[in-house]
């Protein structure tokens, strides 16, 4: 029972102590197993009825699968490129080249730090210009040598500090955008935590988006938000709802192809398998791309993006 439980899985946690306290007696056998049939159960119906808030907890527990997370389960032989030969180094971005089954790949993936010396020199997720110039590095790159890409997306959003600014962030992010577009190779997005505004679609743009089920994928943060909306960042909550962020908002207005489930409780419960429900969505979704001519998928793509949203000339 040891770990960071969130307020919604109270209930849970309530009977799982009393199983935990029940174990060491004799003749309760039947108890134990009754209240594992009705933690089964409440399982089942807290977590495939949360909000949008609960899932931006989710999204954000600290215990969930990062970047490196995933890849140590679903690629071998990986060989990280390092710096944008411009200025430095971004440890929020890692890339390079590895094998995906049996096609060779270019990674691309933003990465958080788990204790404070991780988070520090990884800035907490968050690239900063030299990232995104390594990423689009290491793309162009990939679709020089008709490699096809994998980008995971994880990131509160791009670091907003003056050095940042200074380097020309929003140019940085706007040509991964524009470049993005082109390139003659299949993008394949998956989408694994917190996908924040332009931080997140500088890596983004693709030809198929995959979403884990619980993360999340918005224009700006919802403490963020509600500041803007109320001046107030206490209303967090409300922020969610209205911002629409979960995998299962962003399917039905078709800005994600595919929503990809995670174990109950999370995909903090079990990475393993997490990892592979990722990996057998990205290789069924490559095999089908592949077979698309690029003179047909480029435009594809760039259709895709283009009829996101409402718009009048």
């Amino acid at each position: 029972m040891n770990g960071i439980w969130l307020d919604f899985e109270r209930p849970i946690v309530e009977l799982k102590k009393k199983i935990e306290e029940l174990k060491g007696l004799k003749g309760v056998e039947d108890e134990i197993e009754r209240l594992e049939t009705q933690v089964e159960k409440l399982e089942k119906k807290i977590y495939s009825n949360l909000n949008r808030w609960q899932r931006v907890q989710l999204a954000r527990h600290p215990r969930r699968p990062y970047s490196l997370d995933i890849l140590n389960l679903i690629i071998e032989d990986f060989i990280e490129l390092h710096g944008d030969r411009c200025f430095g180094d971004d440890q929020a971005i890692i890339a390079g080249i590895a094998k995906l089954d049996k096609y060779n790949v270019a990674i691309v993936a933003h990465q958080k730090g788990r204790d404070t010396k991780a988070k520090i020199k990884r800035n907490f997720g968050m690239p900063h210009p030299e990232g995104y110039r390594k990423a689009l590095r290491i793309m162009k790159m990939a679709a020089k040598f008709n490699i096809p890409i994998i980008t995971l997306v994880d990131t509160p959003g791009a670091y907003p500090g003056i050095g940042a600014e200074e380097r020309g962030q929003s140019e940085a992010i706007a040509t991964n955008l524009y470049k993005c577009a082109t390139l003659p190779v299949p993008i394949i997005v998956t989408i694994i935590g917190e996908g924040g505004s332009g931080g997140a679609l500088a890596i983004a743009v693709g030809d198929r988006i995959l979403m884990l089920e619980n993360a999340i994928y918005s224009v700006i943060s919802p403490e963020g938000c509600a500041s803007i909306l109320w001046r107030d960042s206490s209303k967090n909550k409300e922020a969610a709802e209205a911002l629409k962020l979960t995998a299962q908002d962003l399917s039905n207005f078709k800005i994600i192809d595919e929503i990809v489930p995670e174990p109950i409780g999370g995909a903090h419960m079990d990475f393993e398998h997490t990892a592979k429900n990722i990996k057998t969505a990205i290789l069924r979704n490559l095999e089908e791309l592949l077979k698309i001519p690029v003179d047909v998928l480029i435009p594809l793509r760039i259709k895709k993006f283009r009829n996101m949203g409402v718009y009048k000339e």
